[in-house]
């Protein structure tokens, strides 16, 4: 994935990445079945899915962490207020 892609990546919502998280999971299913049958004769295609999984993981824990920091100080402020 090149670095423009994971800055769109990083451009989604959470939702969007969880459906983008499941196809690239299913994708990744059906890669190593089709490697365990012999019908994969690209093999770095496995490891550009798994990779790519891996990306769009990090995107939702990012995104997760900037959103409970957002919510920690709007709750820190109403409670000073």
């Amino acid at each position: 994935m090149k670095k423009t892609d994971l800055r769109a990546l990083r451009d989604l919502t959470i939702a969007e990445l969880d459906t983008k998280a499941r196809e690239t999971k299913e994708e990744l299913f059906n890669l190593r079945f089709a490697l365990r049958t012999g019908h994969l004769s690209d093999f770095s295609k496995v490891k550009a899915a798994r990779r790519t999984y891996a990306q769009i993981q990090t995107a939702i824990s990012e995104k997760k962490i900037v959103l409970r920091q957002a919510q920690d100080k709007l709750e820190a402020r109403d409670g000073a207020a």
